[in-house]
């Protein structure tokens, strides 16, 4: 493809998106070369008012936003995410989105090979390929989760198809892609360190084919920290961490095999690698909080979003590089700038509130579902992550009745019932579980998933007979 053609033209690109030169030039061109920007002492940076805010990585200078894109939601022509459906990705609103970001200073792209069912790397490629090079960082994984992918041939065709699809002769920043869940220390082994595969990704980076070399962490606490402590030997250039308010100091609560990401961030920091952070919204449900939360979010700052008071606790911690976001949608997209352009970091007194605030969250005993789909497809064609959010939603909104003496029984009761059969057909309803326990071993949240299908059924149930 003609160079002229591929690259948009920057100054229809700017009549297009509406943007002043001044405002727009340093969003197209904030990435820097290697070595640019660089400090001795780790992530650093900040913003003037207005701008998005940098931070420097400390291995290869990179200036990378501290709004990441997490390329796993992009939008159906159905105008749903497709991460959720198989719908054709709407390319024209993917570009859009990329366009908005760029232009508004976002030049970090997260994807891999798993995500939005395989599709997440091609349409990420074509609307990244319309930019020089040099002006955003790609991020994508070795996704090789299927054992019929851990053999030294298929984990390589894995890699080099995700360059082929991204359009690219090199990865700013690759990840061995979801080390610890399911099983452990062996799985990691067989995946990573058995077929050869770490030393191959080694060697790409030495190459340059791969400019920094890093993990995405999940699960199993024993493989994070042996990881670290071979940090002398695989020199890792950043770590991907679940880190959120609820999760810096109750990951437990949540699920028991979960870790404090107080612990991750420490260990991390005392080694001076750099944080990428995902779920800072604990899987939508920072932002899709019960109603008494929301009201004491807006009472401190009325005219800030309830996502945002998550999104700058993730960013407020200095060794965090990037926070990720998958944003479907433009409004989406446009809250998260407004919340990085520029961070305000929180005060002591915001991450004392905070605390006191995921202290009032754990009283509600939602399911730690994060949407990730790593149990789907359900052999049953039960849509499990769609039935934990619908009951996550009700016990947010107050419609989980104890029993039938409650003053909102009946509305409670419709809205449970009629919002479930509008969420979850119903031959996809947690009726249809056998138990087959195929789901489990794909949790990284340690979820019993077939004891909370066969729980919420059981509620169904009593709501239906009015047995409650």
């Amino acid at each position: 493809m003609d160079q002229k053609k591929k690259n948009i033209d920057r100054r229809e690109f700017l009549k297009v998106l509406g943007v002043g030169a001044a405002a727009t030039s340093a969003a197209l061109y904030g990435c820097g070369s290697k070595g640019t920007s660089a400090t001795s002492t780790g992530v650093s940076g900040s913003a003037l008012t207005g701008e998005m805010t940098y931070r420097t990585n400390p291995t290869t200078g990179d200036r990378v936003s501290i709004l990441g894109y997490g390329c796993m939601r992009w939008p159906t022509i159905s105008n749903s995410s497709a991460r959720d459906s198989n719908d054709e990705i709407d390319q024209e609103m993917v570009n859009q989105l990329v366009d908005y970001a760029i232009a508004h200073g976002v030049n970090y792209f997260d994807t891999s090979p798993a995500y939005c069912k395989g599709r997440s790397e091609r349409a990420t490629g074509i609307a990244l390929s319309r930019y020089p090079r040099d002006k955003y960082f790609i991020a994508t994984k070795l996704s090789n989760f299927s054992r019929n992918t851990w053999s030294r041939e298929a984990s390589i065709a894995m890699y080099r198809n995700s360059l082929k699809e991204l359009q690219v002769d090199y990865l700013d920043y690759m990840l061995l892609h979801g080390v610890g869940m399911g099983g452990g220390m062996q799985e990691f082994e067989e995946r990573y360190i058995n077929n050869g595969i770490l030393d191959f990704l080694m060697k790409e980076r030495e190459a340059g084919r791969i400019r920094n070399l890093g993990f995405s962490y999940h699960g199993d606490i024993k493989v994070f920290d042996y990881l670290l402590s071979r940090h002398d030997d695989f020199k890792w250039d950043f770590v991907q961490i679940q880190l959120n308010y609820v999760d810096w100091k109750h990951a437990k609560e949540v699920n028991t095999r979960n870790t404090d990401a107080e612990y991750l961030y420490a260990e991390l920091e005392k080694r001076d690698i750099p944080a990428i952070i995902m779920e800072p919204l604990l899987g939508g449900r920072l932002s899709s909080v019960p109603n008494h939360i929301v009201a004491r979010l807006r009472q401190r700052r009325p005219d800030d979003s309830v996502a945002s008071w998550a999104f700058r606790f993730a960013g407020s911690h200095d060794k965090v590089l990037c926070v990720l976001s998958g944003m479907t949608y433009m409004e989406h997209l446009q809250d998260n700038v407004r919340t990085y352009s520029p961070l305000i970091p929180l005060t002591e007194d915001d991450k004392a509130f905070l605390e006191e605030t995921a202290r009032l969250m754990l009283t509600y005993p939602t399911i730690p579902c994060n949407d990730c789909k790593y149990c789907m497809p359900c052999p049953y064609g039960i849509d499990i992550p769609s039935i934990l959010i619908h009951y996550n939603k009700c016990v947010n909104e107050g419609n989980v009745p104890e029993n039938v003496q409650e003053e909102n029984y009946r509305k409670a009761r419709r809205a449970f019932l009629v919002g479930y059969d509008r969420s979850v057909p119903r031959l996809r309803q947690a009726n249809h579980c056998i138990g087959c326990n195929q789901c489990v071993h794909h949790c990284p949240q340690n979820i019993n998933i077939p004891g909370e299908l066969h729980r919420i059924d059981r509620f169904v149930e009593q709501l239906k007979q009015g047995t409650l």
